[in-house]
């Protein structure tokens, strides 16, 4: 029997025998069929500002020690660290570029050694390069896939071998509602984002039997610089008529990670753009 199977089997014996005791400590056996995060180690990419950042605190104030990983803002990741830190538990700011493997293998190497093993990976690093087609060249699509599509196939097969041996894990992919409607960016931010759905199919599938799940968030219009600094980007394309808040992507994230039946599924946090 798998050890998430044999703390399942526990949970449900224990709801089966206080349900009868009524609908509130029914309700409170529910919430506690959902994994407990205290003491795990969270990795989340692109972590020094905007969703990255909300979910690193989200994340921290569930119980994780997390790593926050950043490129070039090493101000805002040591501030997301103190903040963290104030929340009561370990943090530390990695910079590494997770478009290379060379970097990817070091912010592992160092995330293991100074917090542990990663139990929680989300993968949020990303840009986005609004561009009118015709002057969308090689380059920028090479950029593009590779920033936002490679590096969660490279990190995922960084942190997967210690989840695998662990038999837990959790991985969040940080994809768009660009991978379903086309979005407003370009061609290809779209298809690095539709890519990542892909990629959450295929592990999802393959990492069912082993006690990992790995599950897409696609929000649309998040109030962050990326989306406030694109014109086409406007709330009027949003049928609630407003741009999202970090914070409620950040939710779902942790709702993820505590969840250990949810897989494979792609969670749409878009104001009702694109309805599922």
């Amino acid at each position: 029997m798998y050890g998430s199977d044999r703390v399942y089997r526990r949970r449900k014996e224990r709801h089966n025998r206080i349900v009868c005791a009524g609908s509130f400590a029914t309700i409170s056996v529910y919430a506690d069929l959902m994994d407990d995060l205290t003491g795990k180690v969270a990795l989340v990419t692109g972590s020094s500002r905007g969703i990255g950042r909300a979910i690193a605190l989200a994340m921290a104030e569930a119980g994780t020690d997390v790593a926050i990983n950043f490129l070039r803002r090493a101000e805002e990741a040591q501030a997301a660290e103190a903040e963290i830190r104030r929340l009561g538990r370990r943090s530390i700011a990695v910079q590494a570029d997770v478009s290379l493997a060379r970097d990817v293998g070091r912010l592992i190497g160092t995330v293991e050694e100074r917090l542990g093993p990663v139990d929680i990976l989300v993968n949020n690093a990303g840009i986005s390069r609004p561009q009118p087609i015709e002057q969308i060249g090689e380059r920028d699509w090479d950029e593009v896939i590779a920033v936002n599509l490679k590096s969660c196939f490279l990190v995922a097969q960084a942190v997967l071998p210690g989840m695998r041996s662990r038999r837990w894990g959790r991985i969040v992919n940080l994809s768009s509602v660009a991978a379903q409607v086309g979005g407003v960016v370009g061609p290809h931010y779209a298809a690095s984002k539709a890519g990542m759905l892909g990629l959450t199919h295929f592990y999802a599938q393959r990492l069912a039997k082993e006690g990992i799940t790995v599950n897409a968030i696609a929000p649309a219009l998040i109030e962050t610089e990326m989306v406030t600094s694109n014109p086409n980007a406007t709330p009027a394309r949003i049928p609630l008529g407003r741009y999202g808040s970090p914070g409620e992507v950040a939710g779902v994230a942790v709702m993820l990670a505590r969840n250990g039946y949810v897989t494979g599924q792609t969670v749409n946090v878009n104001g009702g753009w694109f309805m599922s």
